[in-house]
């Protein structure tokens, strides 16, 4: 019997931006590419978008009429059905400041305006890349910190940490290879992959978010940092 491969379906992007001139640009650039898009002036557009279909990604404008993105970023990694969700920030703001709070909200990369259509798609399909290369499928536990790739859940003694997907593959990787020092730029290759647009600081900001969620458990010491050189994960 002959079997027909079905086509893989198109990736969806929601952009949300208020200005119509870029959803305008970004839409045309991103479905040139293949992918499927919809649009939202501000949050109110973006929500009821989320209730009738789940993107695989999000394009997050900073500032927004009413509730900002960062805002509305630090929700959407509140709620169970859409923390999971890659978010791109878009902004005006370039200050190093400004980057690390918005990385610091969940988002996992950050453009600042203005920036060609090329370099956003780039930044849009290492995003993709990364989630969808996902291998991660041993279930793994030390001293009562347990992560199961399966559901993407973590516990500490059989109790619930809230995590984001990036930080949880950063763990698992730590878990995963313990005792071994890793500088700033391998973490980035093992846990974002190669080739992808994220600056090294990211990982400093990943690193802190991740022993913040942890410290409540006393599981934050077991992520070490090796002056000069890198991090390394320790229960000793």
């Amino acid at each position: 019997m002959l079997e027909i491969e079905m086509p893989k379906a198109k990736d969806k992007i929601l952009i949300v931006e208020d200005e119509e001139a870029i959803r305008d640009m970004l839409g045309y650039a991103l479905m040139k590419e293949g992918y499927e898009c919809s649009e939202a002036n501000d949050v109110e557009e973006a929500r009821n978008n989320l209730q009738t279909s789940r993107p695989n990604l999000i394009l997050l404008d900073w500032m927004l009429p009413g509730m900002s993105g960062i805002d509305y970023a630090k929700r959407l990694r509140m709620v169970p059905d859409t923390r999971d969700i890659p978010i791109i920030m878009l902004t005006a703001k370039g200050e190093e400041s400004d980057k690390v709070r918005g990385l610091e909200t969940g988002a996992d990369d950050y453009i600042t305006k203005p920036f060609s259509t090329k370099e956003l798609v780039a930044r849009v399909k290492a995003v993709l890349r990364r989630y969808e290369s996902d291998d991660i499928s041993e279930l793994v536990e030390v001293q009562g910190l347990k992560l199961d790739p399966a559901t993407y859940r973590v516990t500490a003694n059989d109790t619930i940490i809230d995590i984001s997907p990036t930080e949880f593959k950063l763990l698992h990787f730590f878990i995963s290879h313990p005792e071994r020092v890793y500088s700033r730029s391998q973490l980035l290759d093992q846990v974002w992959g190669e080739n992808v647009y994220v600056e090294e600081r990211t990982v400093d900001v990943h690193i802190r978010r991740l022993r913040k969620t942890l410290e409540p458990f006393a599981y934050d010491q077991f992520i070490q940092t090796v002056r000069s050189v890198g991090y390394r994960f320790s229960a000793k």
